[in-house]
């Protein structure tokens, strides 16, 4: 090394030191990475225990908040008993809307009837019953008037009683009897001026009454298919109006006196599971209707039932002469009983009728599922208006021998 390089000590040192390539390669240092936390480990027992409580918690309150709605809904529990004139003014109209007819609807404020229904104590929950009337566009079906309701309706059953008939203002009070005919209720009807003989027909054949799943609403064309659930009593009709809302009125009747009747559902679906269907059991009680002598009630339905079920001297004919005369829509003749080509002629066919030929009261309901305990297959009327009851043809025939005789 010369006097020169001595000084030059950066070229000699980078000379003199060895390479190191993974030095030379390594990135320049960043900042240093926080250290991570170890997580601490629940107790899996613990955090099923939690699970449990929250699930448990949560579905006892939707299942409570679930039971308080389906109480209001379907107005249960409201006692005691509470009826109201119920009042929708003309101010509560919010808009006009076209139905599919294209005619125009006045449709009101839910809002406003809901909280009217809560402080007249009909509901409870006027949130949920705007949440049912908007789906069931309850704002367009009930109408501008003074209505009858209690706390017996369910919320269906007090949209259905809150709109009039769309016609005059003026109503009539009918009362229809107990065993009358699906013809003979639109005759009274029409004869007092609730609507037309022609109209009232068509209605009872053709209409749809959707609210109603006790109806037939598949086989139209046939006034029958109402025949048994326009319940007798007594009610106030538009003159003039809407013929579905008039037999609506008697169709919602005959759903919270019989169909949805606590003390006789259990019934009704005792006769079910045995094999009998809503519209037999009501076939029965009118069957009943029109037979009675007003007392005897339970006898002639056990007569009915031991016809049904036994072919004893009968081989399960009913022999029932109402139906016959239902059939015939006259008086019947002596030829009618072999004649008569008709499902309703129970001297020709076994069974039940299609049908009920009549719409029967409470009393005969009651007694289509509650009939006596007998061994009787046959009655005729006495000279005293009563029935006489019989096990075998043979005293049959000797009491209608009798009666014959003026006996």
């Amino acid at each position: 090394m010369n006097s020169e390089d001595r000084y030059h000590t950066s070229s000699w040192d980078a000379r003199q030191m060895p390479n190191r390539p993974e030095q030379a390669q390594r990135p320049p240092a960043g900042p240093a990475k926080p250290r991570k936390k170890k997580k601490k480990r629940i107790n899996p027992f613990l955090g099923f225990v939690l699970w449990v409580a929250i699930v448990g918690a949560s579905s006892a309150i939707f299942a409570s908040v679930g039971w308080l709605l389906a109480n209001d809904f379907a107005a249960l529990n409201k006692t005691p008993r509470k009826e109201v004139s119920f009042e929708i003014p003309e101010d509560w109209a919010s808009e006009t809307r076209t139905n599919e007819d294209g005619k125009e609807i006045t449709c009101y404020d839910l809002s406003k009837v809901a909280k009217a229904l809560k402080e007249d104590g009909l509901i409870e929950y006027p949130w949920f019953f705007r949440l049912f009337g908007w789906v069931y566009k309850a704002d367009a079906k009930i109408s501008q008037g003074t209505f009858t309701l209690n706390t017996d309706m369910d919320y269906m059953a007090l949209i259905r009683n809150m709109r009039t008939s769309g016609g005059s203002a003026e109503t009539v009070t009918l009362t229809i009897p107990e065993g009358y005919s699906v013809k003979q209720i639109i005759d009274l009807m029409a004869k007092n001026g609730v609507g037309t003989e022609a109209g009232l027909t068509e209605t009872a054949q053709n209409y749809v009454f959707e609210d109603f799943e006790f109806v037939d609403n598949d086989n139209l064309g046939n006034i029958s298919r109402l025949e048994g659930y326009l319940f007798p009593d007594t009610y106030n009709f538009y003159v003039g109006g809407r013929a579905e809302l008039a037999f609506t009125s008697m169709l919602n009747n005959f759903e919270n006196k019989v169909y949805n009747n606590d003390d006789l559902s259990d019934l009704i679906v005792t006769y079910q599971d045995a094999g009998y269907s809503l519209q037999q059991i009501i076939t029965i009680a009118s069957l009943i209707e029109k037979e009675t002598d007003g007392e005897d009630r339970d006898k002639i339905a056990s007569v009915i039932y031991n016809r049904l079920t036994n072919a004893g001297e009968t081989n399960y004919l009913l022999q029932i002469d109402a139906a016959l005369v239902y059939a015939a829509g006259r008086e019947i003749t002596q030829a009618d009983y072999t004649d008569l080509d008709s499902p309703y002629n129970l001297y020709r066919n076994t069974g039940l009728p299609p049908t009920p030929i009549a719409n029967p009261g409470i009393a005969s309901i009651r007694a289509a599922l509650q009939p006596a305990q007998t061994n009787y297959y046959f009655y005729v009327l006495g000279s005293d208006g009563k029935h006489i009851f019989n096990e075998t043809l043979a005293q049959h025939n000797a009491a209608v021998a009798q009666v014959a005789a003026g006996g």
